[in-house]
């Protein structure tokens, strides 16, 4: 009983150090001009400061070193925010480029995090470099998964430069947050990253095992009048484009397109959105990084295209990673084929603190070279925010494929329901799904269900998951990759429905050492079954990671793979002709994972795997090297290789990836990137050029070169250049 005292103590310190911050808000009367430069009346009044920042890195236990001060005011049209940055460490600051929306964690940089609705769950993000290079992003579910950068629009911010500081100043126009008039407090957080002290630093404390984005732990911004906004809102994107290219392939011809369109961004409340789009280009003026596929099933590339991105989790959400019921890439391409669309609508955002909803409605045109007939897209999804962060949704999607003279029209429709668990503490994360699918094929075993639960607390990490896709669970407007096993000799392709159980385990120490940050093993046990629950695949990993104060870090990974065959394949991915016979295949491999700290100018990642592959033996090696001249020049080269082993009469194969990629920052507004890549397995060397000059906020020239070639003897296949002007207008 004597000890109850001082457990009492501790919990009571424990509750006081992660407390909730509290900043107060008052309106200026007095213009603020955002130079960099804190003269303002308002910056020299007795105004109250965020200070006292918390290390977030390397540990979450100390105040930072790096001292910032904080300060925040507001009238009728923006939001302000000033920071002092103190600097006492000699050296340049560390910056990887001029270009916008760079990555915080390897940059020097002030972070913003606003939540509007304090739920915990949604909101912004505002970062500036001290060369002034600005970044802004949505924060979503609650920001484990840290910022999406994809959003934009247009805000104001300039930095001063001293010898024992750096200064800066924003100016947020209310008119590009979503928020209610109802609400007099808001969530938010600052975040500082000094890269040259090694450090990263929140006002509000973040434990380190979670992003410093991550909305459980902002502190509180309360308003002496809860703001509104000022204007309408209105923001039109109009764009003209001209595409020249020569197709080797197909037709070896010259041809030139013209193309022009509009997107359209309308408030139509405070926290509600309509975007509108017609005849959107969405040509790739970035085309996807290339991969080495040594697999049985279609890999996932991340959506783009800016129409998509806004509020782009109430869409795309649902699911999991590989069980989607809407994938946005499933409209307007087809096998890497653009797909003419000719216009859309997408209404999203809040209705209240409780609820949001988004509907979508996509109308493509027909397309003659892939024989893809003209098709309707529509979405609908709504959420109900419970408890404290967690929430409940409900999604339909449906794909109305109309008839043409070689088809007849066709359904596909997708409802479902998950649910979303978050805890206040952000130790608990999870979610329950089930999809129900209405097609024309079948109307049994056409649902999905799956369960997710995991619990971090920084020392322990435990997982559960389950999924199961029935076999006519067809999703043809999202990303199921798994149900469908195809035949890759015989050109066939089979539904066929499976289980996975997937669970993992993994320990974190922090030592007191000047040397180690973290270290501890993982277990993590995977397996996919059949209807009959007979075992198709199986994989055993057992890692331990290493990562060292400096930031390097060493991950030594060992698998064991049970995998079962349903039919003559091909596991060289070679000629097609040496197969496997069907059965179950077992063996071993090994890992090896290393990556330098990027603070300075030349980092590296590398990965060496050994082991079987089936009845032969595996070599994979790659590596990313990096070397820059900041902030305006980057080299990186890149490269995988697979060497494959197989016995008798099996032919072996080497498989390469090469690229390099070099990128120029002339100022912030113009820059220029290329890359090359050769690809053996693809059979492709890529040549991709371009030239970025943003001529006014968010409004961009684009000039792209690109060069497809065969790798075997550098013979053309298409060659391309496209213009391309958009201009963002504010009204």
């Amino acid at each position: 009983m004597k000890s109850l005292p001082f457990l009492l103590c501790l919990c009571a310190l424990s509750s006081v150090s992660y407390s909730q911050n509290f900043l107060p808000i008052s309106k200026t009367r007095v213009p603020v001009r955002v130079d960099g430069v804190l003269d303002e009346q308002v910056w020299n009044s007795n105004i109250q400061k965020a200070g006292r920042f918390w290390q977030n890195y390397p540990s979450d236990t100390s105040l930072a070193l790096s001292e910032t001060e904080v300060m925040v005011s507001y009238d009728d049209n923006f939001l302000y925010v000033a920071a002092i940055c103190y600097d006492s460490l000699p050296g340049s600051y560390i910056s990887q480029s001029l270009k916008r929306d760079f990555s915080y964690p390897v940059n020097d940089a002030f972070a913003v995090f606003f939540d509007p609705f304090n739920d915990k769950t949604n909101g912004y993000n505002f970062t500036v470099s001290p060369l002034g290079v600005q970044r802004e992003g949505l924060v979503a579910t609650g920001g484990g998964m840290g910022v999406s950068t994809d959003w934009d629009c247009t805000w104001y911010s300039a930095v001063q430069q001293h010898k024992d500081r750096w200064t800066l100043e924003m100016a947020i126009p209310f008119r590009v947050l979503k928020f209610s008039k109802r609400l007099d407090s808001w969530g938010i957080n600052f975040a500082r990253n000094d890269l040259k002290r090694n450090e990263s630093s929140v006002w509000s404390r973040v434990p380190k095992n979670f992003n410093i984005a991550s909305l459980a732990y902002t502190g509180l911004l309360k308003w002496d009048h809860p703001p509104d906004k000022e204007g309408s809102g209105i923001a039109l994107i109009p764009y003209l484009s001209g595409n020249a290219s020569f197709d080797h392939v197909s037709d070896s011809l010259w041809r030139i397109k013209p193309n022009g369109g509009m997107d359209a961004k309308i408030p139509v409340s405070n926290s509600l959105n309509l975007d509108v789009t017609v005849n959107p280009d969405f040509s790739q003026v970035e085309v996807d990084r290339q991969v080495t596929n040594l697999t049985r099933f279609s890999i996932f590339f991340p959506e783009k295209r800016q129409f998509f991105i806004e509020n782009s989790d109430l869409f795309d959400r649902f699911g999991f990673r590989q069980i989607r019921p809407f994938f946005s890439r499933r409209i307007g391409l087809f096998n890497g084929e653009v797909i003419p669309i000719y216009g859309g609508l997408r209404l999203s955002g809040k209705i209240n603190k409780f609820w949001r909803i988004g509907l979508m409605d996509m109308q493509t045109a027909a397309h003659k070279k892939t024989g893809q007939p003209s098709e309707n897209f529509g979405v609908f999804a709504i959420q109900r925010t419970t408890f404290k962060r967690s929430n409940i949704a409900f999604i339909a999607v449906n794909r109305y494929t109309f008839p043409d003279s070689s088809l007849p029209s066709s359904a596909n429709t997708i409802l479902g329901v998950d649910y979303n668990l978050n805890s206040a503490n952000n130790h608990w994360l999870g979610k329950a799904f089930f999809h129900y699918s209405l097609n024309d094929v079948n109307d049994s075993d056409n649902f999905s269900h799956a369960t997710f639960l995991r619990y971090d607390n920084g020392n322990w990490g435990l997982e559960w998951n389950h999924e199961y896709v029935g076999m006519n669970y067809l999703a043809a407007t999202g990303f199921v990759p798994r149900n469908v096993q195809t035949d890759a000799i015989n050109g066939l392709s089979i539904y066929k429905p499976y289980w996975r159980l997937d669970e993992s385990v993994n320990r974190n120490w922090y030592p007191k050492s000047k040397w180690i940050n973290k270290h501890g093993p993982k277990i993590i046990y995977s397996q996919y079954l059949d209807e009959a629950f007979n075992s198709t695949e199986l994989l055993l990993t057992f890692s331990y990671n290493l990562k060292f104060q400096s930031g390097h870090e060493v991950n030594a990974l060992t698998f064991r793979n049970e995998i079962f065959l349903p039919w003559l394949t091909d596991v060289s991915f070679s000629t097609g002709e040496d197969t496997l016979p069907q059965g179950y295949y077992r063996f071993w491999n090994y890992e090896l994972n290393w990556k330098t700290t990027e603070r300075k100018l030349f980092y590296m990642l590398g990965r060496i795997n050994y082991g079987n592959y089936y009845t032969g033996k595996k070599l994979s090696l790659s590596a990313d090297i990096t070397y820059r001249i900041q902030p305006w020049g980057s080299f990186t080269a890149y490269f995988s290789q697979d060497e494959l082993d197989m016995p008798d009469p099996l032919t072996d194969a080497s498989i390469s990836l090469i690229g390099t990629r070099i990128e120029f920052s002339f100022s912030r507004n113009l820059f220029f990137s290329t890359f090359i890549q050769y690809n053996t397995q693809a059979n492709n060397i890529n040549l991709n050029a371009r030239i970025q000059w943003r001529y006014a906020p968010l409004s961009d020239l684009y000039i792209v070169y690109t060069d497809n070639r065969y790798s075997t003897d550098f013979g053309p296949k298409y060659q391309g250049l496209v213009l391309k002007l958009n201009y963002w207008l504010n009204l």
